[in-house]
């Protein structure tokens, strides 16, 4: 037995990191030659992006596959970033888990060094062909262009060809690759994943030049950059007992007062000492001191004492904002009736890492209504576009009871069906991927949860519309029936007896009951937006009532009013006092908005305090979160908010689930 060991310890050897994965390049997202093409286009666009952002320039992205031979496709990648010195050309491209982010805490989309030369890896595995690369930096008169071929026994790039070359870019990089792949259309297509990346990143814009020679460009909806991300020290919250003790082990603080507040985002000596008084823990312990019990008690005191949220400035969500008009500009050729505003929740933290999570829906227009409805997964402000069934995205989605929010669900489970698009971005300074392919947000129960709780927050703005929508079809097509077959009886009887056709404004009015508000936005190519609001008064009686609006106040031109607002908060919510609407009076509350694109306010937020809810169609009652201390009442007491259906809104402040779950 003994001779049998030491034969099978002569076997054991150590590989290469690059050895492991040209035996499983699957793991990379190479398994199929359809995913084959895709991950390579995604690996180079995403360096690029991230290249830009990096230096911040606007990104100015080309993308061409050509196919060059049966399931052989060259692909070229080219950017308008700072370049690449030529020193780091080959280990950039031609090395793996060469990089410069993985030790960072602040997002990025790349993070382990590995993509782009699983790239380079792969053609030379399945074309025997290298990589061609050309980067200029700005203050070279020339390019430099190599062409290189990964060594996977030791990890290391071979430049097997190179030359400074005339490039007319003032800078940037172009990566040329053939490689083994097929190229088809429909939802996993490179197309489709183009499509998401302008999306996500509207300040992008992306020319693709199909195998086909058709060409397609995504061009930017904005001209902003993203802020740019800072680094930050892991937050405590989520810190595991075995990383705390790695950190206590290698930190360079003398005692555990500093190692907390030097060693943690949003840990002040105040807090340090709450922490280890709660911990039992002294003040001046060596840290590399600290055993596991210790370290555990630590762990328990951080979720006891009072910690700040976590920084944002490592994040760079796109915001609502963005979202929403990114949407439009890529999905306008859908035509969807409503764009519901997005949501972006405040920023939490798994295992010391911030995220953020993102929702916007589309809903409506040429979106088929017997169908599931469309999934948008992003993570970092990228694409994912394999694995939805693994991912805790879409976990989240099947985790909502979507039937309370106007989509067909059947058995109160699953995808929804309906005509929708479903946009969830997860924004983290770690995304926890389930596999090194990056496609599938890990189910982490704080990222699930919050995925949940956005999709609700996003999905009771949907309903609203819907609600809204529904009550004002049915009481148009009662006013338009009473208009139409009142003045016929009234005619026909003052015929009959003789008499002049009466007044029937009153009748009309007894018989709708209600206060119409009717709210339109026009645009013109002066950047001018168009305002009106429209209160009809069907009621037998004066109304006296506040009318609120959300909208960016500064961009109202004052002098286009036509009725002073009593009051405006926090520069965006606007009340006016409607002191009194006679019956069967129509008033107009209208002005200008200048300075705005035509994306960036296209729907009207209106709301209604002092009138009963019930008697009004077309706006909503006044939400809970608007501070109505200092609004002045013209009734004596408001009628009671409209009550709620079952799941419907609860507009209490603070309240992160308000509906009634099962």
């Amino acid at each position: 037995m003994a001779s049998i060991a030491h034969e099978l310890a002569k076997k054991q050897k150590e590989i290469s990191i690059s050895e492991f994965f040209e035996k499983n390049k699957h793991i990379l997202g190479f398994d199929s030659l359809t995913r084959a093409l895709i991950t390579a286009v995604k690996e180079s666009v995403d360096n690029s992006l991230d290249a830009c952002e990096d230096a911040g320039i606007l990104p100015d992205i080309f993308v061409q596959v050509e196919k060059v031979a049966n399931n052989e496709y060259r692909i070229v990648v080219e950017d308008n970033g700072p370049g690449i010195v030529k020193k780091q050309v080959p280990n950039v491209f031609g090395r793996l888990l060469y990089g410069s982010r993985f030790h960072v805490r602040a997002q990025r989309r790349g993070q382990q060094g590995i993509g782009v030369s699983a790239v380079v890896m792969y053609a030379q595995i399945t074309t025997g062909r290298p990589a061609k690369i050309r980067s200029r930096i700005s203050d070279e008169d020339v390019a430099y262009e190599c062409e290189i071929i990964l060594d996977t026994k030791k990890n290391r790039p071979q430049t097997m060809k190179e030359d400074f070359v005339i490039w007319e870019k003032p800078h940037g990089t172009r990566f040329e690759v053939n490689l083994r792949g097929k190229y088809v259309g429909g939802k996993q297509s490179i197309y489709e994943y183009l499509k998401g990346v302008a999306i996500v990143n509207p300040h992008a814009r992306i020319t693709f030049i199909q195998p086909n020679g058709g060409n397609v460009v995504f061009e930017r909806s904005t001209e902003a950059m993203p802020p740019p991300t800072n680094e930050v020290r892991p937050h405590p919250e989520g810190v595991e007992l075995g990383e705390l003790l790695n950190m206590a082990k290698y930190t360079e603080a003398k005692k555990m007062t500093s190692f907390l507040n030097t060693e943690f985002s949003r840990i002040s000596l105040r807090v340090a000492r709450e922490i280890l008084d709660a911990a039992d823990v002294p003040h001046n312990q060596r840290p590399s001191r600290l055993n596991l019990n210790q370290a555990g008690d630590i762990i328990d005191a951080v979720k006891k004492v009072k910690i700040m949220a976590p920084e944002t400035d490592c994040l760079s969500p796109i915001g609502e904002g963005l979202i929403r008009k990114s949407l439009k500009n890529v999905l306008g050729e859908t035509k969807a009736s409503f764009y519901a505003p997005p949501v972006t929740r405040e920023p939490k933290v798994f295992g010391g890492n911030p995220f953020i999570v993102e929702i916007g829906i589309v809903y409506g227009g040429q979106l088929s209504r017997e169908d599931p409805v469309q999934i948008y997964r992003f993570a970092n402000r990228v694409p994912l576009m394999y694995q939805q069934g693994a991912c805790a995205t879409t976990q989240g989605i099947e985790n909502v009871d979507w039937r309370r929010y106007g989509l067909e669900q059947r058995g109160g489970k699953g995808i929804p069906y309906g005509p929708a698009i479903i946009l969830v971005h997860v924004a983290s300074t770690k995304i926890p991927f389930t596999s090194e392919s990056k496609e599938a947000v890990a189910n982490v129960p704080e990222i699930r949860e919050e995925i949940e709780l956005a999709l609700k927050a996003c999905a009771r703005k949907l309903k609203t519309h819907l609600n809204k929508a529904e009550r004002k079809s049915k009481a148009r097509v009662k006013f338009e029936i009473v208009q139409e077959i009142i003045p016929m009886i009234a005619q026909k009887s003052a015929k009959i007896v003789g008499k002049p056709v009466p007044d029937i404004a009153g009748t009309i009015t007894k018989i709708m009951n209600v206060v119409w508000v009717d709210d339109e936005v026009t645009h013109n190519k002066k950047k001018t937006h168009r305002v009106s609001v429209k209160l009809y008064n069907y009621t037998p009686k004066n109304q006296k009532l506040q009318l609120h609006m959300v909208l960016p106040y500064e961009k109202v031109d004052e002098k286009s009013l036509t009725l002073e607002p009593s009051e405006v908060r926090d520069g965006t919510k606007v009340t006016w006092n409607m002191k009194k609407v006679a019956p069967t009076e129509v008033f107009e509350l209208a002005f200008d908005m200048k300075g705005l694109d035509g994306g960036d306010y296209e729907e009207n937020e209106v709301f209604v305090s002092g009138i009963d809810a019930a008697s009004v169609i077309g706006a909503d009652v006044l939400p809970g979160d608007w501070d109505l201390e200092h609004i002045t009442i013209t009734e004596e007491k408001a009628a009671p908010e409209e009550e709620a259906d079952e799941g419907e809104i609860d507009y209490d402040e603070g309240a992160e689930v308000i509906e009634n779950e099962e």
